[in-house]
C-alpha cells in the first residue's frame, strides 16, 4: 500500500512537471502562427483604432501577423461571445472596453460571463469624453442644453453606439445626474452615432474624445463639456462637467484586452508584458497624449481586480436608471 501511494504521488507530481514544462514550451514558441484580435465595435471608433495600433506593435514584436476582425452588434456582446467560445490557445484575443463591465448588468440575457469565460490579460488606455451637440442646437453652453432639455422633455435626444456601451452609459447617467429626459437613440457603431449627430438626426452625444476633437476642431458639432476631472488638452476651451455645473459627474472609455477562459497563464502573461511595454513606448504615449488618450499598464491579476470593480460600478448606476434602453 505504501510503495502504491509513494507511486501515485511520483505519479501526480510527473504529470504536474509534464504540464509545467508543456505550457512554458507553448509560451515559449508562442506566437507560431497569425493571432486573431475580436474587436466587438465598428471600424474607426476608439477600439478599433487602439487595437490596430497596439497589434501593429505585437506584430513587429512577436513576427507573427496580429489581425483585427471587426465583429459588431448588441452592443459588444457578439463579438465577446465569439471570443468566449474560441478555443483557449492564444490566437483569439478580445479588445473589449467598459461595455462589456456594464452589460453584465445591462444585458441579462447573453450567453457569457465576462469573468467566467474570459480570463483578462491587459488594460490599454483610456479616454475622456466630449458632451458635443450640433450647431443647430439653440445652446451655447452645457447649461443652456440643461435648460432646454428640460424645457423640453423628451423632446431632444442623443447618440450612443449601443446599449451598454460607454457613451449610451454616459447619457443615461447624464439624464440621471442634471435632471433631464433626453431619448436614446443606439446606433449600430460609434461611427454611425457620430455621423447622426454631426449630421443633425440627433442634438447630442458623448463621445471619446480623440475620435470627436477632429469634428470639433471643424466647427461640425459643439464641444460644451469633457467627462475628466481636469480639462482636456485637446480641448481646452472646453470645461469639465463638473466646472460646467454637473457636480460630480465624471465618465471615461477605457480599452483592454481578454483571452478566452483556460488560456495557458505562460501566455497570458507573455502578451501582458508585450502590452504593458508597448503601452510604455514613447512614440506611442506622445501619439495617445496628442489625441486624449491615457496609457494603462497592469498585471492580469491587478486588471481582474479593475474588472470586477467596474463589474459593480456600473451595476449600481444601472439600478438608477428608470428605463434603461
Amino acid at each position: 500500500m505504501m510503495r502504491l501511494r509513494w507511486a501515485l504521488a511520483l505519479a501526480a507530481t510527473l504529470v504536474a512537471a509534464q504540464t509545467v514544462l508543456g505550457t512554458t514550451g507553448l509560451a515559449q514558441d508562442y506566437p507560431s502562427r497569425p493571432v486573431r484580435v475580436i474587436v466587438p465595435f465598428g471600424a474607426g471608433g476608439p477600439a478599433d483604432v487602439t487595437a490596430r495600433q497596439i497589434g501593429s506593435i505585437l506584430q513587429e514584436n512577436f513576427g507573427q501577423p496580429f489581425v483585427i476582425e471587426n465583429r459588431t452588434g448588441a452592443g459588444g456582446v457578439i463579438g465577446t461571445l465569439e471570443a468566449a467560445k474560441s478555443p483557449p490557445d492564444g490566437y483569439t484575443l478580445l479588445m473589449m472596453s467598459n461595455t462589456q463591465t456594464a452589460n453584465e448588468s445591462l444585458v441579462p440575457q447573453r450567453k457569457y460571463e465576462l469573468m467566467r469565460d474570459l480570463a483578462p490579460i491587459a488594460p490599454v488606455n483610456y479616454s475622456d469624453l466630449v458632451i458635443v451637440i450640433h450647431p443647430s442646437v439653440q445652446a451655447k453652453t452645457l447649461q443652456e442644453f440643461i435648460a432646454l432639455a428640460k424645457s423640453q422633455p423628451g423632446k431632444l435626444n442623443y447618440a450612443s453606439s449601443g446599449q451598454g456601451t460607454p457613451y449610451h452609459m454616459a447619457g443615461e447617467l447624464f439624464k440621471t445626474m442634471a435632471g433631464v429626459d433626453l431619448v436614446h437613440v443606439p446606433y449600430r457603431n460609434s461611427g454611425e452615432a457620430r455621423s447622426g449627430v454631426i449630421g443633425g438626426q440627433v442634438q447630442m452625444m458623448i463621445d471619446a474624445v480623440p475620435t470627436m476633437a477632429p469634428n470639433v476642431a471643424e466647427n461640425q458639432v459643439r464641444a460644451l463639456a469633457t467627462t475628466g476631472k481636469t480639462r482636456s488638452t485637446v480641448l481646452p476651451n472646453a470645461p469639465t462637467t463638473i466646472e460646467a455645473g454637473v457636480a460630480g459627474y465624471e465618465a471615461t472609455i477605457w480599452l483592454g484586452l481578454m483571452a478566452p477562459a483556460g488560456t495557458p497563464k505562460a501566455v497570458i502573461d507573455k502578451i501582458n508584458a508585450a502590452v504593458n511595454a508597448a503601452v510604455k513606448r514613447p512614440d506611442i504615449v506622445k501619439l495617445w497624449t496628442q489625441q486624449g488618450a491615457v496609457p494603462m499598464a497592469m498585471t492580469p491579476e491587478e486588471f481582474d481586480k479593475f474588472l470586477r470593480g467596474d463589474i459593480v460600478k456600473w451595476a449600481e448606476v444601472v439600478k438608477k436608471f428608470d428605463k434603461p434602453q
